[in-house]
């Protein structure tokens, strides 16, 4: 286990709009505020996503499963914010329900909002934690301290 402590700066209520794309904007508002790090929780609905929901198998790098939907599905989501290579990186797992259907993982690529999607933003302040790309492992783990691979 490593760790770092920091403490909650700013603040932020955002809200996403119909057809937006909820993964890009999120980016998008990290450039605009300048954000190194944050956790966020929110809530809505996707007309279309795409969610990795498990490896295949338990070995590493895992082969992903991929879950994708094209119909409105409400979510409930909690993420973080952190940059890789010098840019803001979202990781967001959300829960995605319509009907009796309900499917939970990491969302990515597609993420076109329905209607409206709020989120509630934390800022961390006082930490180095950067994500650096792992092909051994396959994803981009969070590394920490003043490390120069990591600037």
């Amino acid at each position: 286990m490593e760790y770092e402590k920091g403490r909650i700066g700013r603040t932020f209520i955002v809200r996403f709009d119909h057809k937006d794309d909820l993964i890009n904007e999120l980016i998008k508002f990290a450039e605009l505020e300048h954000i190194q790090s944050a956790f966020f929780t929110l809530l809505g609905a996707l007309r279309e996503g795409k969610l990795v929901t498990g490896p295949r198998e338990s070995v590493i790098p895992p082969d992903p499963i991929w879950f994708g939907f094209d119909d409105v599905h409400e979510i409930l989501g909690i993420g973080n914010i952190f940059h890789e290579d010098g840019k803001p990186k979202i990781h967001l797992h959300v829960g995605a329900g319509r009907e009796v259907n309900v499917k939970l993982g990491c969302l990515r690529v597609q993420s076109e909002v329905f209607m409206v999607v709020e989120a509630f933003v934390l800022e961390v302040e006082g930490i180095s934690a950067r994500r650096a790309s792992d092909k051994e492992k396959g994803f981009s783990p969070l590394k920490f301290g003043k490390n120069p691979d990591l600037e």
